[in-house]
């Protein structure tokens, strides 16, 4: 694969052009005659009955309609993984932020004003906000049934801390934090054919047509998905906000209606990351190779459970992290509370329990009285290891290449003058991501390519463009088959009527699943080709052809050739081909033991602290990341991943906080919930690993999560290394580091 010419380039991004100069459309950019708008009413408390009084609101000025559970013409329960959420509630609210109406009226400005003139008539009930006290039998019912939604075990071997001679503890709490996307939710329906088109901004098009289909009580057929421009998502827009909403009041009035939240609404309206408390226990021999691991682990999953099932099972899978360890024994549990429901978010539960198992390391090689980096080398996985469900690693584990280029990195940096006013820290972290839904469950992507009038190729494809560059990489992985540039691949992704499902963009998968279908049918249709052109140049059989820029010809006679264009005048729309990919993945067994995701990406992250004991504040100055991409397809996008996964993981270590207090977000505004800004990121030195996997298309995997995951623990680790305070919970801000640091009168 050394000859590659497409893959391996810094393409420019397909849709690059278009976001620069403002062309792009967002579904708040659109307008259409006759247009009217809807306004959201939310409950104001977590946990109670209501009843509403509609009557003062309907006689407003400019008020169209006002939808609420009663005029469901389908089912009014929707949800990605249980039927739990509600369209509009109906008897009961869960959480603060639940939908009871919507209001469509003339203006905007009308029917925001109308909401106000809603009675609403509470009766409230005791709520639950802490998973351990709802997990028990005797806690308030979020959902009138027991809270616990799963509870997922991993056992291998036999725990037995008596063997080791080193033993290391700790309990973590990492908290709810918000995907903070620029773009905030809005949605746009109307009538067309018969049919209802819905405008919106998601991560699975085909999804949500599915669920729009069942409450709007319609067929598939009847619906068209939109995907406009996606300004940003990082797992919350998977799940449903305002698309049934608008679609509903489009068919109820006939005209186009347009819903658009202001930041404080899209913080109430879509999922947050699981908080999760838990423990970790871990023991060594003498040496430091670790020989037994237990870990208990509680996840929050709010009033509903979006993907909770799923995000527990890859903390779980994941709290061993990157290492071989021979006993495992992991119990999890995730439970419904009143607080802010949760769901995807980049990392997916494998971001969470890397605070834990990394500072464990560090504390265990404290310890051994070895170094951060010597325990990590002594247990890393390689070709051959085995996770802690038994799945063996056997091809492109490069996690020594990546301890190795970040030790260089970071002892380089450790030579450079220190500031004798600060507190100064070195960090390491490690981590391990195992790509798509997994679990066995069929993780298929579908693209179709056909040869259009012009010679061109265009590809079609149901996956979603949320700035992690998937357009690009699926036109630069279909210019490598067809020998032509990327900017010559035509990509359709945006509509549910032309596009086959490909699943949704999240789990780091589409650049693997969709990538390995569009590989796969890319060739199918070239070898169609060649056979064509064979039969049209009067050869014997298609040896030695060759396609390059939409021109088929003889290597040995370059002037014997037919082009695209020519084909398709011959042979038309016959010119097309289809395929599917599936990943390959098993059902973990009732001790947690298979392969349940495949495959897995690695890499390796250090960073320098630098601590004002006076103030508090902690500043990150200098990291060197390496990151395991199998192979880079785009390495442009690949160091851009790294930069935004570093930044998401450092407002994750010292920023964010919601300010969550018995179900309420206090700091739902980016005026109070602090995000790190370009003034705060590091200078970063990126390093791109390559050892190709070989069920990658053309060796890529999925990076963009694992680029968020090793931030926040070689953050923590490089603020004991400077202060000597063990941070079991996030986010490390400047006042709670004074409540620790500032006690002692002699620090």
């Amino acid at each position: 694969m050394n000859n590659l010419k497409q893959v391996g380039k810094s393409a420019l991004r397909y849709e690059g052009k278009d976001k620069l100069n403002g062309k792009a459309v967002f579904p708040q950019d659109i307008k259409m005659d006759n247009m009217c708008f809807g306004a959201t009413l939310r409950s104001t408390i977590p946990h109670g009955t209501f009843t509403l009084d509609l009557s003062e609101a309907l006689e407003a000025e400019g008020v169209l309609k006002i939808l609420t559970a009663s005029d469901i013409k389908g089912k009014n329960e929707h949800g990605v993984l249980f039927k739990d959420h509600q369209v509009f509630m109906d008897k009961k609210v869960k959480k603060i932020g639940d939908p009871l109406a919507l209001v469509v009226a003339e203006t905007e400005k009308q029917a925001k004003s109308a909401l106000a003139l809603i009675k609403v008539n509470y009766e409230e009930l005791e709520g639950v906000f802490d998973p351990r006290i709802a997990i028990k039998e005797d806690a308030p019912k979020v959902h009138d049934k027991p809270n616990l939604i799963a509870d997922l075990h991993m056992k291998k071997g036999e725990v037995n801390f008596d063997e080791c001679e080193h033993v290391v503890e700790h309990s973590f709490e990492v908290p709810m934090v918000d995907h903070a996307f620029l773009q905030p939710e809005s949605a746009l329906s109307y009538m067309e054919d018969g049919r209802v088109v819905i405008v919106c901004s998601t991560q699975y098009p085909h999804w949500d047509r599915y669920e729009l289909a069942e409450a709007l009580g319609i067929e598939e057929s009847e619906i068209q998905v939109l995907n406009a421009a996606v300004g940003g998502a990082f797992g919350g827009r998977e799940d449903i906000t305002s698309q049934i909403h608008v679609a509903m009041a489009a068919i109820e009035l006939n005209r186009p209606v347009k819903v658009t939240y202001s930041r404080e609404e899209s913080f109430l309206a879509h999922s947050k990351r699981h908080p999760m408390f838990f423990t970790m226990k871990m023991g060594s021999d003498a040496e430091g190779k670790i020989k037994s691991m237990e870990s208990v682990i509680y996840a929050d999953s709010g009033a509903y459970a979006s993907w909770a099932p799923n995000i527990l099972r890859k903390a779980m899978v994941h709290s061993t992290g990157p290492y071989e360890i021979e006993n495992v024994s992991v119990d999890a549990y995730s439970v419904y509370t009143n607080n802010p429901f949760t769901g995807a978010m980049r990392g997916f539960g494998a971001t969470q329990v890397a605070v834990g198992y990394e500072q464990m390391l560090d504390s265990l090689a404290e310890e051994v009285g070895i170094s951060d980096f010597e325990i990590r080398e002594r247990n890393i996985l390689r070709v051959g290891s085995k996770i802690g469900t038994s799945q063996t690693m056997y091809n492109s584990v490069p996690l020594d290449l990546c301890l190795n280029a970040v030790k260089e990195g970071m002892d380089e940096i450790k030579e450079l003058p220190e500031d004798p006013k600060k507190l100064t820290g070195y960090g390491l972290a490690l981590s391990i991501y195992g790509t798509g839904y997994g679990n066995g469950f069929p993780d298929v992507s579908n693209n179709n390519v056909v040869v259009n009038k012009d010679g061109r190729i265009e590809i079609y494809s149901g996956f979603t463009e949320v700035g992690q560059g998937a357009k690009t990489v699926m036109a630069q992985i279909a210019g490598e088959v067809f020998g032509t540039d990327a900017s010559n691949i035509v990509v359709f992704n945006e509509d549910t009527d032309n596009t086959p499902d490909s699943g949704t963009a999240a789990a780091s998968r589409q650049t693997y699943n969709t990538g390995n279908a569009v590989k796969k049918s890319c060739y199918k249709l070239k070898d169609y080709l060649l056979e064509k052109a064979r039969g049209e140049l009067g050869l014997n059989n298609s040896i030695g052809l060759e396609m390059k820029d939409s021109v088929i010809y003889m290597k040995t006679l370059p002037d014997k050739s037919i082009t695209l264009k020519e084909l398709y005048n011959k042979f038309g729309e016959d010119l097309q081909t289809s395929a599917s990919f599936t990943a390959q993945t098993t059902t973990l067994d009732e001790f947690g033991q298979g392969a349940p995701y495949w495959p897995y990406g690695f890499n390796a992250l250090g960073v320098k602290v630098e601590i004002d004991p006076l103030s508090g504040r902690i500043d990150v100055v200098d990291g060197v990341f390496a990151q395991d991409v199998g192979r880079a397809i785009n390495p442009r996008f690949i160091e851009g991943q790294m930069d935004g996964g570093f930044v998401m993981g450092l407002g994750y270590a010292l920023y964010e906080d919601l300010g969550l207090e018995n179900g309420v977000m206090k700091n739902r505004k980016f005026s109070s919930y602090i995000l790190p800004t370009s003034k705060d990121m590091p200078t970063l030195k990126k390093i791109i690993i390559e050892d190709p996997e070989e069920t990658g298309p053309f060796g890529a995997k999925g990076i963009g999560e694992s680029v968020t995951i090793p931030a926040a623990p070689a953050i923590m680790n490089a603020i004991y290394d400077a202060c000597g305070i063990r941070f079991t919970s996030l986010p490390i801000t400047p006042i709670e580091f004074m409540k620790k640091f500032g006690v002692d009168d002699e620090n």
